[in-house]
């Protein structure tokens, strides 16, 4: 049966009940592919929403991930059809992942080819005596039982078809990039900075690629696709972009300018000129005060988050500055986006994590000690969070509020609420 609707055009002529998505077989993706294009806009949510859970299941992908991306590449196309934006953010996903794994130097794929290459030549028990070994280097119970679980959960077989599918899905969708790559001159600026933003993850292509890419620099008027092209100008090229992506350093848009300094921070532009790094130093301090608008798709719009990542890149250059810029974003953040800042901030502070923790409080110098009493001052829906936890375990630092005040020498708030148990 040949589709209506040229979009779906041979949907029926794949077995979807033989291929796998998150909860079994993969019936049910044809509905809400066909979904997607109805005129009712409530469906259309409702489709999105479900081949997220489905095909997109917290991040991982399946083999029908990889079916479907055909279908969302040719609706995304169609001018006639409504949120194409919405179909290119859902093939960057199926791609990549959460992009945030990513940043900010952007996606390694020949390291992720070998990586797989290695997986698939090795032998299972060789990884289960590794996961024997480090289960028994656990430096206390608590270590131990979650390196325990891990162990138990290893199943060779089902992680080398999940890493297949994940490679398979981005391969799939690398291959309609030549048709895609058109919608950079699309009416819908949301579409134009939607497939700015899916460019950005696939550096074998960039040779065609990253032209198209600064060539909307010369002509968009739109802040949001001129901030996007940037970043993923930024994430596909060079040093030699450097004169290139400078200008926009001092454009009137914050966004533009926040823009620029994340793609110059991550070409390695602080070895430049003096008043180029001490402009993207500027911008990205700023951006952590006060983050732009309008968002961009990077980071899950989460510019401070993607800021304080950028920051740590300037780290030789500006140590005391780009942490005195992420402790002050940290301090200005709650929940789940104090997650990346923290993060950056004790990498900004204390270099990478080591065994050994961290020393007495009085031994730290005046800009960690700050940071600790920062993190001490965060309100309980930051704390109440077992990520937020897991963040400042990794360099040795107390998993409670209080405890954290306590090491850092604050007050006891007797009238606080208790920590809350982890989410």
């Amino acid at each position: 049966m040949t589709e209506i609707n040229e979009p779906l055009a041979g949907l029926d002529a794949i077995d979807w009940a033989e291929l796998e998505h998150a909860y079994g077989p993969a019936d049910d993706v044809p509905g809400q592919l066909r979904a997607l294009c109805a005129d009712d806009a409530q469906a259309r949510s409702k489709a999105l929403h479900a081949l997220y859970g489905n095909i997109f299941h917290q991040g991982s992908r399946y083999p029908a991930s990889a079916a479907a991306v055909p279908f969302l590449a040719r609706m995304a196309a169609d001018v006639s059809l409504p949120d194409r934006n919405e179909h290119l953010e859902l093939l960057a996903a199926l791609a990549i992942g959460y992009d945030e794994a990513h940043l900010p130097v952007g996606l390694d794929i020949a390291g992720w080819r070998r990586e797989l290459a290695e997986f698939r030549a090795r032998n299972p028990e060789d990884i289960r005596a590794e996961y024997d070994a480090w289960v028994e280097a656990a430096t206390d119970e608590g270590e131990r039982r979650v390196r325990e679980m891990r162990r138990a959960m290893f199943d060779h077989e089902r992680q080398l078809a999940a890493a297949g599918a994940e490679l398979g899905a981005y391969d799939a969708v690398r291959g309609e990039l030549p048709a895609l790559c058109e919608l950079l001159g699309d009416d819908d600026p949301a579409v134009r900075a939607a497939t700015a933003y899916l460019l950005a993850w696939f550096p074998e292509e960039a040779e065609d690629t990253l032209p198209r890419l600064l060539g909307v620099l010369d002509g968009e008027t739109e802040p949001a696709v001129v901030a996007t092209a940037l970043v993923s100008a930024g994430l596909l090229g060079d040093a030699g972009l450097v004169g290139r992506l400078t200008p926009f350093l001092t454009a009137g848009e914050p966004v533009v300018r926040w823009a620029s300094a994340t793609a110059l921070a991550r070409l390695g532009a602080t070895g430049a000129e003096r008043a180029v790094s001490a402009g993207v130093l500027a911008e990205l301090a700023a951006a952590e005060a006060v983050p732009p608008e309008p968002g961009v798709l990077f980071h899950e719009g989460d510019v401070r988050g993607y800021a304080a990542t950028s920051l740590t890149l300037l780290a030789d250059r500006f140590p005391e500055e780009a942490l005195d810029a992420v402790t002050d974003g940290l301090s200005a953040t709650s929940g789940p986006a104090s997650f990346p800042v923290a993060a950056a901030a004790l990498r900004l502070a204390f270099g990478e994590p080591g065994p050994d923790g961290l020393p007495e409080f009085d031994e730290l110098d005046e800009r960690q000690q700050r940071l600790i009493r920062t993190l001490g001052s965060l309100d309980t829906d930051t704390w109440r969070w077992a990520n937020f936890w897991a963040v400042v375990r990794v360099w040795g630092l107390p998993q409670r509020r209080e405890a954290m005040r306590a090491y850092a020498g604050m007050p006891e708030e007797r009238d606080h609420r208790p920590d809350e148990p982890p989410l």
